[in-house]
C-alpha cells in the first residue's frame, strides 16, 4: 500500500483512499467481483452484514491478508451485547480474526442504541477485533452524542455523496472532528454518469465518466467506494487514480450540488 493513496486516521492508522464497493454483489458474485478488484490493484473492500455476502468477500480475499477490510453491524443488532455478537459472526463468515475498520451502519435514532453499540465497539477494539472503529450515515448531532459519551472520536464516516449531493457541511464537521469522509454511492447510483458537465469533462481528459467522478472525490480529499461487477467496470472506475482534474473542471463538478440530490435514505427516520 506504499504506493497508493491512502489517507490519515484519527487513530494514527491510515486508510486506502479508494476502495471496492460490494453492495447488491450475491454471495457468489462478491468472489469473483473482489478477486477481479485485487488484482486490479484495489487496497480496501467494503462489505456488511446486511449485504448477506460477507463470506463471499473473505472468498475473495482469499490469502490478501493486507487487505484493508471494513464491515459494518446492521441496525438489527444495535445494543452492547448484540453488536459483541453481531461483530463475531461477521469475522466468522469473513474467514478473519479482525477486519481493519468496524462501522455502525445507521443510527437509528428511535431505537436510541446507537451509543451503546458505539461502546462494544471501543471494546471490539481494545480487543483487537477490529482495528479501527467508525459510523455510517451519522449527522452531527449522532457523532457528538458518541463522542460525548466516550471520550472516543469515529474515525470515519461512510456516508451518501456524490456530486449532485455533496453533504458540504457535515464534511466541515468531519474536517473539524478529524474524521475521514468515506463516499457510498459515489457515482450517484449511476446517474451522475450521464450529466453533461461529466461527459464533456470525460471527452476532455479521454477517462471514463466513473474516473472522472471518483477523481473529484479524491481531490475532494474524499474516500469513494465504487461498487462495480464487472472487470471492464472495475479497470475504468480504477483509472481515477492516474486522472487529475483542473481547477475549472473541479468546479464544474461543484456545480452540480443540489440540496435535494439525496438518494438513498434519510438517517433521521431510517433504521
Amino acid at each position: 500500500m506504499t504506493d497508493y493513496p491512502n489517507l490519515g486516521l484519527n487513530d494514527g492508522r491510515r486508510i486506502p483512499q479508494l476502495g471496492f464497493g460490494t453492495f447488491k454483489l450475491s454471495n457468489d458474485d462478491a468472489t469473483d467481483a473482489v478477486k477481479m478488484a485485487l488484482e486490479t490493484g484495489y487496497w480496501l473492500v467494503d462489505t456488511a452484514a446486511i449485504y448477506e455476502n460477507e463470506g463471499g468477500v473473505g472468498r475473495g480475499i482469499g490469502e490478501w491478508s493486507d487487505i484493508f477490510l471494513q464491515t459494518k453491524i446492521w441496525n438489527d443488532r444495535q445494543g452492547y451485547d448484540e453488536t459483541l455478537k453481531a461483530c463475531d459472526e461477521s469475522l466468522e463468515r469473513l474467514g478473519r480474526d479482525h477486519v481493519d475498520m468496524l462501522l455502525i451502519h445507521w443510527p437509528c435514532p428511535d431505537k436510541g442504541k446507537f451509543v451503546d453499540t458505539w461502546k462494544a465497539l471501543v471494546e471490539l477494539r481494545d480487543a483487537g477485533k477490529a482495528k479501527s472503529i467508525g459510523v455510517s450515515n451519522f449527522r452531527e448531532d449522532d457523532l457528538k452524542r458518541v463522542v460525548d459519551a466516550t471520550n472516543v472520536v469515529p474515525a470515519l464516516n461512510q456516508v451518501e455523496l456524490h456530486p449532485g449531493f455533496q453533504q458540504r457541511e457535515l464534511r466541515r464537521v468531519h474536517d473539524a472532528m478529524g474524521i475521514v469522509t468515506q463516499s457510498w454511492s459515489p457515482l450517484g447510483q449511476g446517474e451522475g454518469l450521464q450529466r453533461d458537465v461529466i461527459q464533456r469533462i470525460a471527452a476532455q481528459t479521454g477517462k471514463p465518466a466513473s474516473a472522472v467522478i471518483l477523481a473529484w472525490h479524491l481531490q475532494h480529499g474524499l474516500a469513494p467506494i465504487p461498487k462495480a461487477s464487472s472487470r471492464d467496470h472495475i479497470k475504468a472506475n480504477f483509472t481515477a487514480l492516474g486522472l487529475t482534474l483542473s481547477e475549472e473542471q473541479m468546479a464544474a463538478i461543484d456545480a452540480l450540488d443540489s440540496a435535494d440530490g439525496r438518494m438513498g435514505p434519510d438517517p433521521a427516520d431510517f433504521c
